[in-house]
């Protein structure tokens, strides 16, 4: 299949430069959160987002890699424009940036989470909410190593630095260790009452870290397991953990906005920014050199601040969505709008990157007939024509159940009035 790309750059450009370490930056172009970021030894970043797309950043400048049909959460570069990612389409893509050609490298039968590399670059293993964890080649089509023993949905994975283990972290509030050649079960190294998000492994394997819902980053040794420190914050949950080995540096992101900095060598908390206001950091990755830490939350935009003095970096801006404002600063069909819609669609002519098109020109246009945006074949032929009627009818019965096999969300807006409302606010805003 060939990708056609909202740009494409020159190849000259796309291997020819590195963004400057020690500085601040940020990412801009997105139409929806950051969700997951892969920085690359070439200068390349990777931006996965909420918009349904791809971002592959030079210089600052980003090709976008179309293909996916809901919310990517995880990317990983694999050198020369060669990128994998998945999301909640249930796919893993594989694309090649400087030929735009993309395929599906495979399928889980629900959301996938993230996505972890081996050190030789020959595998990539997804962890996903069906439960399960799979490991796929990069070097030849196969199927894939598929592993089971989780009782919950599982968050995130990482394999041994010499790539013969893979370390698993789930909703069940265990750590897991399988043999990532045969899926084998190896041992479990933890079990608590609190679901396990993230978690990162040691250049030397004589640790693993991992962040747990209940707002605690914890330190195990290996391999046996045994509990080694506990960096407590107060804030819950622990969503985004990375590790750089150089700048002996894990950093924690969490659901009220912060970034923790912990100093592996004298096991102290060096920095505790709060990178945003509102809104969690879905995602984090250290620069290659470790000088900068990229993260990605609510804002549409990934933002890079150096290490060295993050205390007197600037904040994410505009994190405080619409969706988020006091209810009495809004009517109520605004506050169903903002809340219900406004992270997918736009008002204006101008429908952006998001993960819907725009709804300028709702009222008595056909459904899936707006340029530039790839429907679903549910729309694509469907006989819909938006007006008061089929937009009640569409948040009565939701979305899955009125355009079932749509890439909209499940969601339902049960009062009359609310409906009403938000029918009318629709009615005043997309008026061309």
């Amino acid at each position: 299949m060939v990708l056609l790309f909202g740009c494409l750059f020159p190849l000259f450009l796309m291997f020819s430069f590195a963004v400057s370490a020690q500085e601040f930056f940020t990412l801009k172009g997105h139409g929806g959160p950051v969700k997951g970021i892969s920085a690359g030894e070439d200068g390349t970043i990777l931006t996965a987002s909420f918009d349904n797309s791809v971002g592959l950043w030079r210089d600052g400048a980003p090709q976008w890699l179309e293909g996916h049909t809901a919310a990517v959460n995880a990317v990983a570069y694999l050198g020369q424009g060669r990128v994998v990612s998945a999301g909640d389409d249930f796919t893993l893509r594989l694309w090649n940036a400087a030929t735009g050609d993309t395929r599906v490298l495979g399928n889980h039968t629900a959301k996938i989470i993230q996505l972890a590399l081996s050190p030789d670059g020959q595998r990539v293993a997804s962890a996903s909410w069906d439960r399960t964890i799979k490991i796929w080649s990069l070097k030849e089509v196969a199927a894939p190593i598929e592993i089971t023993g989780h009782a919950n949905i599982v968050n995130d994975v990482t394999f041994s630095p010499d790539g013969k283990r893979l370390y698993s972290a789930s909703a069940d509030g265990t750590l897991r260790v399988w043999d990532a050649g045969t899926g084998e079960a190896l041992r479990r190294l933890v079990n608590h009452g609190f679901g396990i998000n993230t978690l990162v492994v040691s250049a030397d394997e004589t640790w693993i870290a991992y962040g747990a819902v209940d707002g605690t980053t914890r330190l195990a040794s290996l391999p046996e397991g045994d509990p080694l420190r506990d960096f407590t914050a107060d804030r819950r949950p622990i969503l985004a953990m990375t590790y750089h080995a150089g700048a002996a540096r894990i950093a924690v992101g969490d659901a009220q906005g912060y970034i923790m900095l912990i100093d592996t060598e004298d096991w102290r908390i060096s920095n505790d920014f709060r990178a945003t206001l509102s809104g969690p950091i879905w995602a984090l990755a250290f620069a290659p050199d470790g000088q900068n830490i990229h993260a990605g939350g609510l804002d549409d935009a990934m933002y890079s601040w150096p290490v060295k003095d993050l205390g007197a970096a600037p904040q994410m801006a505009n994190t405080e969505r619409s969706f988020l404002k006091a209810p009495e600063e809004m009517t109520n069909g605004e506050r169903q709008f903002q809340r219900k819609c406004s992270i997918c669609h736009a008002l204006g002519p101008d429908g952006q990157r998001r993960a819907g098109p725009t709804l300028h020109g709702l009222f008595g246009r056909a459904a899936g007939t707006v340029d530039g945006y790839t429907y679903s074949p549910t729309l694509q032929t469907s006989d819909i024509v938006w007006s008061d009627d089929t937009i009640d009818l569409l948040f009565d019965l939701g979305p899955d159940h009125y355009v079932p096999g749509s890439k909209m969300p499940m969601q339902r807006i049960t009062k009359p009035q609310d409906r009403d409302d938000l029918i009318a606010f629709l009615k005043q805003e997309t008026s061309p």
